[in-house]
């Protein structure tokens, strides 16, 4: 811990010898590269002289390729699967020894080193940097920092994992600089060990000795999940082999992943550089274990035209069949590809796979039903995938202080688990941070080498997973609360996949008019467009033609007004067919005929809502729905249907065989929850739609009653007490 903040605060006060040549915001630039070469350079400083000696003697034999650097790999470390050397003569101390040439020097070094670690400089763009800080002076001076033994950068001085924690935190500090935001960059550390120990509980296969996994993040960032991951696993079980597959978009990040995959001797092959919406970079393979904290409230404009043809074309065939969310925020289309990377269940031969992701809220409840947000909650429940959500504190994100929430996914769940899902409400398993980090004011707590005396409320939620019972209790903070109070409340709740399941219904109530022929319902006429259609031609404007058409559409108007005027009274028709007939005696002398469409528009300007009128009908005799008073009733599906639902997920999905199930439990809903307060409500059954929606914090809403009058009403006189007092004061 104390060496992990030394160096970030020692690398920080490095960057700043930057100013001048370079603007703080552009820091990193030159400070993320120098740290990740300085720490290659020390790895590999205790065998440089070795390397090289082989390196002259399998060059004077002619070796080359693939076998020359497998040999000088096993030359560098013994045991080294992976390539990972410098034949260059420089280290950062001698290239202190040539002031004069230190810009060639340095880029010789990096030349030096095997192919997989040039490839990681190149995408840090460092060679425009080295030109730039030789021309401004800067190079010699920043080398000559970064040699300062205080600056402990060699893995046995900081570990993987605590240097991971070290570029992030750089990373957090200059996208503050910046005024960028650092979660597209990183997921806070605790959260990464909860996702972790989540994911693996009850998992007793990865624990067994010699056991091969695989382990992928499709956002991987500078890979604190993957590395993470691979800790938790191999600090029970030392025997397993993990295999760690990544993607990221972009390029820095890219490179330190790929830098912390090649000290720990992991194969930079498998993190693939690029747009994982765009273009799959492991196209052909499954997972066992995923992880991600995929960008939430984020719009996937940039990606919209290849995910949507993918959609429209591929269907389930490919990775977003089940729909697609809304533009805004396109976090759920990550889960969706990570759901297309899950080995076969064991019910169809295979191992199957299970899945850690953090959300935002939108994923719970966002989307109407039908092919968005909805749908995909809809597919992952309905093929009984989705084994717990977490509800996380605020404040937990370096740059949001919204609430999230981890959703495990899995395809293997044990027999207990099958056809239901976990809640769990952890968003008061927190501490306050003595010091907040951006939005990060909130951490949650367990015992460290960083904090050793902290309670464990980490493995309080790992339990109240791993325990898997309805209504288990923790021992939490009071909300609001700046005392030190705490309370039992429930933190667990269990349902059955069909409880966020619900369908929504269309009712419908009967169209009630009257009519009248007056002078004030005649004037509205003129506003319908059917009428107004009249006195309009598609002929070329302001030819001969149009004119005609027009004056002759005038002349019809005119004569339609004439004939209601002249028929205007104060009777008031209160059924429809009644008023029709009047009409028709009205307008007969209109010439030419007034046609249906227009009819229909001088109906429906004489008319007016009446409940205390005869309900119109169709021309089948069957009542016509009154837009007006439309409605919408969201339904618990029944008990007793059995999932998934027999209804497609397309738009215009047949409803037919979903309606053989549940017509009966939608008719009884009505008449027992609608029917007593209106008018004669029918259900239109064929408008009928499947949606799911996950309300978490709605199953952990306890009422809390409010205070009572006295105690309000005492606290607003002191208040007024204390401001009269200051007032005396002002005024004396």
């Amino acid at each position: 811990m104390a060496n992990k903040d030394k160096v970030i605060d020692l690398v920080f006060d490095i960057a700043n010898k930057l100013r001048g040549p370079y603007r703080p915001p552009q820091y990193r630039k030159v400070m993320l590269p120098m740290t990740v070469l300085r720490r290659l350079d020390l790895v590999l400083q205790p065998t440089k002289d070795e390397v090289r000696a082989e390196y002259g003697r399998l060059q004077a034999q002619g070796l080359e390729g693939a076998a020359l650097h497998s040999i000088l790999a096993r030359k560098a470390a013994k045991g080294r699967q992976h390539p990972l050397y410098n034949i260059s003569p420089f280290t950062f101390e001698t290239l202190l020894g040539d002031p004069p040439n230190i810009a060639t020097n340095l880029t010789s070094f990096i030349g030096g080193f095997s192919e997989n670690v040039r490839r990681i400089f190149e995408r840090f763009e460092f060679e425009l940097e080295i030109e730039k800080l030789d021309k401004s002076n800067r190079l010699f001076l920043i080398i000559k920092e970064f040699t300062d033994p205080q600056i402990k950068l060699h893995p046995d001085d900081l570990d993987n994992a605590d240097m991971g924690d070290v570029f992030e935190e750089l990373v957090r500090r200059f996208n503050e600089q910046a005024n960028e935001e650092a979660g597209d960059h990183f997921t806070p550390r605790e959260v990464i060990h909860l996702m972790a120990n989540l994911i693996y509980t009850e998992e007793e296969d990865v624990y067994r000795p010699g056991i091969a996994r695989t382990i992928y993040d499709p956002t991987c960032g500078t890979g604190g999940m993957l590395s993470v991951s691979e800790d938790v696993i191999k600090s029970e079980n030392t025997d397993a082999h993990l295999e760690l597959f990544g993607q990221e978009y972009n390029a820095e990040s890219w490179a330190i992943c790929c830098s912390d995959m090649l000290i720990k001797d992991e194969s930079v092959d498998n993190i693939v550089f690029d747009d994982t919406l765009t273009d799959d970079g492991h196209r052909d393979r499954r997972f066992h274990y995923m992880l991600a904290n995929p960008p939430f409230g984020v719009e996937w404009k940039p990606q919209e035209d290849f995910v949507r043809k993918e959609h429209d074309e591929l269907g389930f065939a490919g990775r977003f069949g089940p729909g697609l969310p809304a533009i805004r925020d396109g976090a759920t289309l990550f889960l969706m590809h990570m759901i297309s990377k899950m080995h076969p269940s064991p019910e169809h031969g295979g191992e199957g796979s299970k899945i850690a992701i953090v959300f935002n809220g939108s994923p719970l409840f966002n989307g109407d039903p039908g092919p968005s947000e909805s749908n995909i909650r809809r597919w992952i429940i309905e093929n009984d995938w989705l084994d717990a959500i977490v509800a996380l504190p605020d404040q937990l994100f370096y740059n949001t202080g919204i609430l999230t929430y981890i959703w495990l996914v899995s395809n293997r769940k044990p027999e207990h688990r099958k056809g239901k899902v976990q809640l769990i409400d952890a968003s008061r398993h927190f501490v306050k941070m003595t010091k907040s980090k951006g939005d990060k004011r909130n951490r949650i707590a367990y015992p460290s080498d960083e904090n050793p005396k902290d309670p464990d409320q980490l493995g309080e939620i790992v339990r109240l997973y791993g325990n898997y019972q309805d209504g288990a209790t923790a021992r939490v903070k009071v909300k609001n609360s700046d005392q030190d109070e705490w309370e039992d409340r429930v933190c667990s709740r269990i349902f059955d996949n069909r409880d966020f399941g619900y369908l929504r219904m269309t009712v419908e109530r009967p169209l009630r008019l009257n009519f009248q022929i007056s002078e004030e319902r005649i004037a509205r006429i003129e506003a319908e467009s059917a009428f107004q259609n009249l006195a309009k031609s598609k002929k070329k404007f302001g030819s001969a033609e149009h004119k005609a058409e027009v004056a002759e559409g005038e002349a019809h108007q005119e004569a339609i007004l004439a004939a209601l005027q002249e028929a205007a009274s104060d009777q008031l028709f209160k059924n429809r067919d009644a008023f029709a007939d009047e009409l028709k005696v009205a307008l007969s002398d209109v010439s030419p005929k007034v046609l249906a469409p227009v009819r229909k528009a001088i109906i429906n300007a004489l008319s007016e809502r009446d409940q205390t009128a005869d309900i119109c009908l169709d021309s089948k005799g069957n009542p016509e729905p009154d837009p007006e008073l439309r409605d919408v009733e969201l339904v618990p599906l029944p008990h007793n249907i059995p999932l998934p639902l027999p209804m497609d997920y397309d738009r215009d999905a047949d409803n037919t065989k979903l309606l053989q199930l549940v017509r009966d439990h939608c008719e009884e809903y009505l008449a027992r929850e609608v029917a007593p307060y209106v008018d004669q409500p029918w259900i239109d059954h064929f408008k009928t739609k499947v949606g799911y929606e996950i309300p978490i914090n709605r199953h952990f809403y306890v009422y809390k009653p409010p205070r009572e009058l006295e105690a309000i009403e005492a606290d607003i006189k002191t208040l007024e007490e204390d401001i009269l007092a200051q007032l005396k004061k002002v005024v004396s």
